[in-house]
């Protein structure tokens, strides 16, 4: 067992707002072991940026790990060669050019299909109405996998997201993920019958030649990250700039980029808020010594806070050059996915939204949660005549 110091968190308070403890973590024990998790935590950028390119020493290899126990071995779960092919199969899907000639425009016909029918309505909850309906069609586009209806990439995504981070082992969220990964297989199975000649995921990997259990763990993967983090990213900035009318007014104007706003805003909520990692060999780091077989949380959440690079971290401030943010992460696992969200959101969904409903304006309080996968849970909006 490692030598970092012990930290107690209340997981209640963790989940309801881990930054608090965080910035104390940070401050006073930047690697401490959280008995609460199991798990030592890493708080600071520099020590997650030297800790996850070494592969050697903090590996992604988690046999006996929620994730590839409820999901699958998927790329998330390997290192080195095994990892680069996988990610080498699936680049042509999401490579910026794809991305750029392919989706961008089928995720806009989506949107503009959407808002045509949100629109007459002037209230509604935006983030099941526009948020997660989009992210659910877009994901159907570009997986593949279009037995699954939009609400059920919801349902299924947020099941496994749910069980990889059911940290306390409760068994009702553990059958729930169980149950989303047999409808998930059951349409792949059903997709594989029907050919397609689109760069979607499930036929490049199909052309790739990859073994099927591979194909079916990073669809699932990709399922279950493909739509909670666009989701909570799309309703979380609709939000952020609702309650700052003065930064929404900049956007509008043109000062600033739909682009900045997103980097900012997963720097400020990174929606995936830490990667597991496990000790393949004695190492040491940041004066703590970690042994074989310690259980590790990079905490990209913290690192996205922290003071050393970002100057009052917890303030939303888009004019900021949030740059050096770590939201999708630092290593050989930086996140596949990145160049399709980052199309689909600033792109996409937030000009369009912004365009199409007018004078869109909060009318009850959200609430937000999570830390491993942190969020806005709600969006209650008007628009239209006031």
């Amino acid at each position: 067992m490692s030598n970092a110091p012990v930290v107690h968190i209340d997981l209640a308070e963790f989940w309801a707002d881990p930054y608090p403890a965080l910035r104390k973590m940070r401050k006073n024990t930047p690697i401490c072991f959280a008995p609460e998790l199991n798990r030592i935590l890493i708080t600071r950028r520099d020590d997650i940026v030297k800790a996850e390119p070494d592969i050697a020493s903090f590996s992604s290899l988690q046999p006996d790990g929620l994730m590839t126990r409820l999901m699958g071995e998927n790329l998330m779960r390997k290192d080195g060669e095994s990892h680069k092919l996988e990610r080498k199969a699936i680049f042509p899907t999401v490579s910026p050019k794809t991305v750029r000639d392919v989706w961008t425009a089928q995720f806009r016909t989506a949107a503009k299909t959407i808002l045509a029918e949100i629109e007459p309505l002037q209230s509604g909850d935006l983030f099941t109405l526009f948020a997660t309906r989009l992210s659910g069609e877009a994901l159907r586009i570009i997986t593949g996998i279009h037995g699954l209806s939009w609400q059920e990439m919801d349902q299924t995504s947020q099941a496994m997201i749910d069980g990889i981070s059911n940290y306390a082992g409760d068994p009702v969220i553990e059958a729930n993920c169980n149950a989303a990964t047999q409808k998930i297989d059951a349409a792949i199975k059903a997709a594989i019958q029907q050919k397609s000649d689109a760069p979607d995921l499930l036929s490049i990997m199909q052309a790739a030649d990859l073994p099927k259990a591979s194909i079916y763990a990073n669809i699932r993967l990709a399922i279950s990250g493909g739509q909670n983090e666009p989701r909570d990213v799309i309703a979380g900035i609709i939000w952020a700039l609702l309650t700052h009318p003065k930064q929404l007014a900049m956007v509008q104007n043109g000062e600033i980029s739909w682009a900045q706003v997103f980097e900012e805003y997963v720097r400020w909520m990174a929606p995936i808020g830490m990667s597991p990692r496990r000790i393949a060999k004695d190492v040491s780091l940041g004066g703590i010594d970690f042994k074989t077989g310690d259980d590790v949380f990079l905490m990209f959440n913290s690192a996205n806070h922290d003071e050393d690079y970002f100057d009052n971290p917890e303030k939303f401030d888009i004019t900021r050059d949030a740059g050096k943010h770590i939201a999708f992460g630092a290593g050989p696992h930086f996140c596949a996915g990145a160049w399709a969200s980052k199309a689909l959101i600033s792109d996409v969904a937030l000009p369009l939204i912004f365009d199409h409903l007018k004078d869109i304006r909060l009318t009850q309080d959200v609430k937000i949660g999570g830390w491993a996968f942190r969020g806005i849970l709600n969006l209650p909006c008007a628009w239209g005549q006031k």
